[in-house]
């Protein structure tokens, strides 16, 4: 059997179809921009000095492994998309373009037809109108929620909003996001199956109205080779903290703040992601905190091997492949539930309560206080990191499909 895969932008580097492709499951794969396809091929011509941040990132958009004809890329539709999102000022008007351009990215993929798939696999909030045709043509459809539900995020951010005033504008558009929530919803009882990165998801979705019997856990995992460190034992000094993702109240960023006050001089915090606080709060965190700014994919190496912990305090999540990416470089974890992290608490790193910056102090001056912990930790979060490989990804999600008779 044979599927097509429609996925804007290149999440996970492109890890499902590529997994897909190995398996000889592959129809095609139907994207927004791909550096593999149309001009942007032409980017690799230019000068390194000539290639500011963003270019970068386009370029890192290449479906490694996979025939360029079996891509179809739709670059006139991605730069409007891109075009629209950068416009927007609000958190509204980029709920607004991602629904637009999740609509429109099904149109393009529904013109240019699924060929001899006999399933579908999309993503969340840009599949709905894919799965209804593939349900009117007799294939199946699959759509993987990738963060918990916009509905559960929702409810999350009203509160923290109201707990950190000065830190991101006021939520507005109540109108779009019901429009975004109702897109979700519709996409899990389109599929025949709901593919979540973690528990939390799954919870979400039940708890949203989603069939619980059509969903499925499937831990990610990433390239081996891409990730994977000799790092050695930690360097003298404070202890070296490092949160990767955007700067924003969802993924915990007045904790990391409060922990950093605590401790003061005993850690030293950085911060890379895109900052998206207000200018207040920014100047607060710049105080404690190193912040980056956003950092191309080849460049995130360095980050993970300057640290000697990762730090992620997320309020909402799916399973964030950062997580992932720091156990491959051999940090110990410390996370919320609700990141959706594999680590196992006590073991691989922490799991600390959401919502609860001294535990995370704890946890981070226990760690400096004990070389040996800190240690084993970093020796158990890279071996555990085995079970996460790309090809241990591919086995679980091709099993899953195997088990519900999708292919």
């Amino acid at each position: 059997m044979s599927i097509v895969v429609a996925q804007l932008g290149a999440r996970m580097h492109y890890a499902v179809p590529r997994i897909l492709d190995r398996a000889r499951f592959l129809e095609r794969l139907y994207t927004d921009i791909c550096a593999r396809k149309g001009w942007p091929r032409l980017l690799r011509l230019l000068p390194r000095a000539l290639r500011p941040p963003r270019i970068q990132r386009l370029m890192s958009r290449v479906p490694e492994g996979i025939p360029a004809g079996r891509i179809t890329a739709f670059t006139g539709f991605g730069l409007e998309y891109v075009r629209r999102f950068a416009r927007a000022r609000t958190a509204a008007e980029r709920n607004a373009s991602f629904l637009w351009a999740g609509r429109e990215f099904c149109r393009h993929v529904i013109c240019r037809g699924f060929g001899k798939a006999k399933a579908v696999y999309v993503f969340n909030s840009a599949g709905l109108e894919i799965l209804q045709e593939a349900r009117r043509r007799g294939l199946k459809g699959m759509v993987e929620q990738t963060i918990a539900p916009r509905a559960v995020e929702r409810v999350l951010l009203k509160a923290e909003a109201a707990r950190f005033l000065d830190w991101e504008p006021p939520v507005e558009g109540e109108s779009v996001l019901n429009e975004y929530c109702a897109r979700e919803s519709a996409e899990w009882a389109a599929a025949d199956l709901i593919v979540c990165g973690s528990e939390f998801v799954k919870e979400g979705i039940v708890a949203s109205g989603g069939a619980k019997d059509r969903c499925v856990v499937v831990p990610y995992g990433l390239d081996r080779a891409a990730f994977a460190s000799g790092k050695p034992r930690r360097r003298a000094g404070p202890l070296r903290v490092l949160t990767v993702g955007a700067i924003c109240l969802r993924k915990g960023a007045p904790y990391v703040l409060a922990a950093a006050e605590q401790l003061g001089g005993h850690a030293e915090f950085r911060m890379a992601g895109a900052v998206q606080i207000l200018p207040k709060a920014e100047k607060r965190v710049r105080q404690h905190i190193e912040v980056t700014g956003i950092i191309p994919r080849p460049e995130m190496a360095s980050h993970y091997d300057w640290a000697d912990v990762f730090l992620l305090p997320s309020l909402c999540e799916g399973s964030a492949t950062a997580t992932y990416e720091a156990m491959f470089r051999g940090l110990p974890v410390i996370c919320t539930p609700q990141t959706g992290s594999v680590i196992r608490d006590g073991v691989d790193g922490f799991i600390v309560p959401a919502r609860n910056p001294d535990a995370i102090a704890e946890k981070l001056e226990r760690l400096a206080a004990d070389p040996d912990l800190l240690a084993a930790m970093s020796e158990n979060a890279r071996r555990k990191s085995a079970d996460y490989t790309l090809e241990k990804y591919g086995e679980r999600l091709i099993a899953c499909f195997r088990g519900l008779h999708l292919i």
